[in-house]
């Protein structure tokens, strides 16, 4: 079978409603109030500095080669995209795990699995204690010579982050492609009968939701219990938790909301709906986003927008090719503390109850 046919990139028409209902499934999911949240941005409405805390978690970009071309995606990953991380970077993502006794490894794209090295590097990290997470589009389980990655990620006991942005078909197609909504189901019952979203298996399986237009995402604990009921009801469909996650205005996301006169509309949404609180939990204080040339930023959004991380040799001369912070600076220096990049499309982590890579931020 080959790589999943997608129609060409198409702007949508605006839809009526965040979230469309099924009539058979009377479920009320509204997005998040806008309520202005109690902030201290400084003047002009510029996101609040920020530091590094602890550095836990690598976030690694293989590939931007994907299965897929969805609407939302920052990332504009497809299967036309080439950039593959090479050989001798991969070889330095489990000396810096080691370097910086690092807790977590999170593996990205693209889909990361279409990377021919994804398999050896997640047997030598998870040799270490390494906890690895696998963003994964479920219909990768399914494409030709990766029939047995499911058991793959079983056996290796891989954190799955499975992305389903809607429980319904109609919804999940007009991000993803036609077919896509199936193809998801069935690779997650897939992931289930191995024992992925089982009580007491130890492998863990988490979704994640995305709005489908111009709106924040609903409250992520509501919402879970839906995709819990419909998925459980309709498929036989279970797993431990739903990451409800906003779309940032960056890359394709970004084209179609200004082609639709919405973009603006959209980032200021984002600034009204800034909340303080969330500033003390944003993914970029314990996490460095690494691309497959293997230059760090502060986070996957940054990496898309070109935005550096900051601190260290490449404060000197950051717009340089030759210049930018790598992962091999990280063998020999310890990134806590760093000023940490921020811009308008940072609004999208701290609006409302706060998105980040595990979901809402707000309790």
């Amino acid at each position: 079978m080959p790589l999943l046919a997608v129609p060409p990139l198409a702007v949508p028409r605006r839809p009526a409603r965040s979230h469309q209902h099924d009539p058979d499934h009377p479920v009320t999911i509204a997005p998040q109030r806008t309520t202005p949240g109690r902030d201290r941005l400084e003047p002009g409405n510029v996101f609040p500095p920020l530091r590094r805390s602890r550095l836990e978690t690598l976030q690694v970009n293989l590939t931007y080669r994907c299965n897929q071309a969805c609407v939302h995606c920052h990332v504009n990953a497809g299967p036309t995209r080439t950039e593959s991380m090479a050989a001798d970077v991969l070889a330095l993502i489990p000396a810096v795990l080691a370097a910086r006794k690092l807790r977590c490894l999170d593996l990205t794209g693209g889909a990361p699995e279409l990377h021919p090295g994804f398999r050896q590097l997640v047997r030598r990290v998870r040799a270490l204690g390494v906890e690895v997470i696998d963003r994964c589009n479920l219909t990768i389980l399914q494409e030709p010579g990766q029939e047995d990655l499911a058991a793959f990620l079983a056996a290796e006991g891989v954190t799955v982050v499975a992305s389903l942005p809607c429980y319904l078909q109609d919804n999940v197609e007009r991000q993803r492609g036609s077919g896509v909504f199936q193809r998801s189901i069935d690779g997650l019952r897939q992931l289930n009968s191995l024992g992925y979203g089982q009580p007491g298996s130890g492998l863990e399986l988490n979704l994640v939701f995305n709005p489908q237009g111009a709106v924040l995402p609903p409250a992520q604990g509501p919402l879970e219990a839906d995709y819990r009921r419909v998925l459980a009801a309709d498929h036989g469909v279970v797993f431990n938790r739903l990451y409800a996650l906003a779309n940032m205005p960056v890359q394709r996301f970004a084209a179609v909301l200004s082609a639709q006169g919405e973009l603006e509309n959209y980032r200021e949404l984002l600034r009204r709906s800034h909340r303080d609180a969330n500033l003390e939990q944003v993914m970029c204080r314990q996490l460095i986003s690494v691309d497959w040339q293997g230059f760090l930023y502060d986070c996957d959004f940054n990496q898309q927008l070109g935005l550096v991380a900051s601190g260290g040799p490449a404060a000197q001369a950051a717009g340089e090719p030759g210049e930018r912070p790598h992962l091999r600076d990280l063998l020999r220096r310890d990134p806590n503390g760093d000023p940490i990049q921020v811009a308008d499309h940072c609004f999208g982590c701290t609006a409302g109850s706060g998105s980040s890579c595990g979901g809402a931020l707000a309790a």
